[in-house]
């Protein structure tokens, strides 16, 4: 039976996608829910599913196209397998000069041809251990790496563009071209849209960590202990320290709708997250109503999910106010981007022992860094500044965050 696969359902936000990578070649036997097509959209990467056990006997859309929501993609065949002749009709693509003629009559998986055909092999010198007689993905790997073991060094200019850790010798000049992601190009327009459509200020401050971290050294097996290996990390204090602070200066909890303002009643943070294919934002719903373990096991959740590619789109939509983390890249200070329609934003930094005046009396102390980007157009300097110290207060001083004061 064939089944249309098609691309997910959008979002009203997202207008389209783009064909990232396809996991699966027409031809070749997919298992029930096993990843068929990575599409990439403006904020997330959407993964599409086989939806029974088959093969793919029509490639609708290639990588690099735009697909539309719910757009067909591609044809799936249910019941069959890498030895469908249709499907391996299809499947196999014109034959690269540096594979010979001949090859055409060798028993082989279209996957196992096409990476043939990219590393120019002849089809003839590989071992082949699949049924039939049959070559696999698996034997042109092992003829590869068998290969490069035996092989001559290759020339070092080919070798200076596949690895970058080759020495280049003096007069060669290297370079690679490659399409910048879909993800990475929205991200490039949004931060230079902010900066453009906002009238963006920072505000500096610095904060004194010993209280929280002896606070944290004090409870910290206890409390792994009582919520189920949930560690105890800073970023819970600072986020619920912002939700404090956000209930007192309302406007910096605001975003701005045309010629409206409008105002939140609830705090939704951002924690930006930082993964291979560029920043992302998941947000914790209504922190308000979350304690420390809480917010500890959601940012450990969405770490997770934005390593895996695992992120919905709803999870990364919404959010009154954003906190990144620069620190844990060892950055000292920086001016965090507004992340729009928000208002303002929160950067943290490194923790740093430095020579503070305590009472009177010079003492080393763990410092951090703090900067609040805020829109001038919402925010006042004052408002902003107030904001920054009231932070600043609750993490030098955690108990207020449980005293409300």
């Amino acid at each position: 039976m064939s089944i249309e696969v098609k691309a997910p359902t959008f979002p009203e936000s997202v207008a389209d996608g783009t064909i990232a990578t396809w996991h699966k070649q027409p031809g070749e036997a997919v298992k029930r829910d096993e990843l068929l097509v990575d599409i990439e959209t403006d904020k997330v990467v959407l993964e599409v599913v086989a939806q029974a056990d088959g093969a793919l006997t029509e490639i609708k859309k290639q990588e690099g196209d735009t697909v539309l929501s719910g757009e067909l993609i591609a044809i799936f065949e249910e019941g069959a397998g890498s030895s469908a002749p249709a499907a391996k009709a299809e499947a196999e693509p014109a034959k690269s000069e540096a594979t010979p003629a001949a090859s055409e009559d060798v028993k082989i998986n279209p996957a196992a041809r096409k990476l043939a055909e990219e590393k120019g092999l002849n089809l003839s010198e590989i071992k082949a251990s699949g049924k039939d007689g049959r070559i696999t993905k698996e034997d042109v790997l092992s003829h590869i790496k068998e290969a490069s073991t035996q092989a001559p060094a290759a020339p070092v200019a080919k070798a200076a563009v596949e690895s970058p850790a080759t020495v280049i010798p003096q007069g060669e000049r290297a370079e690679k071209r490659v399409p910048m992601t879909r993800l990475r190009a929205t991200i490039a327009k949004r931060l230079v849209a902010a900066q453009q459509n906002a009238a963006m200020l920072t505000t500096y401050n610095e904060v004194d960590m010993q209280p929280v971290m002896e606070l944290r050294k004090k409870y910290k097996e206890l409390f792994e202990k009582t919520h189920n290996g949930t560690r105890l990390g800073f970023m819970s204090f600072f986020v619920k320290a912002a939700t404090e602070a956000l209930k007192r200066f309302p406007s910096v909890n605001a975003s701005i709708d045309g010629s409206d303002i409008v105002y939140h009643g609830y705090q939704d943070i951002g924690v930006a997250v930082s993964t291979e294919k560029g920043l992302v934002v998941p947000v914790l719903r209504d922190v308000d109503a979350m304690g420390l373990a809480d917010i500890e096991k959601g940012i450990v959740d969405y770490a997770g999910k934005a390593r895996d590619g695992k992120l919905g789109l709803e999870e990364m939509q919404g959010g009154t106010f954003t906190i990144t983390n620069g620190g844990t890249f060892g950055s000292l200070m920086s001016t965090p981007i507004l992340n729009p329609p928000q208002t303002a934003i929160l950067g943290m930094h490194k923790i740093q022992e430095r020579p503070v005046a305590i009472n009177g009396q010079v003492e080393i102390r763990p410092m951090m860094y703090l900067a609040v980007s805020y829109d001038h157009r919402m925010i006042d300097g004052k408002e902003a500044v107030q904001f920054l110290v009231a932070i600043k207060n609750l993490i030098e001083d955690p108990a207020r965050m449980l005293l409300d004061i």
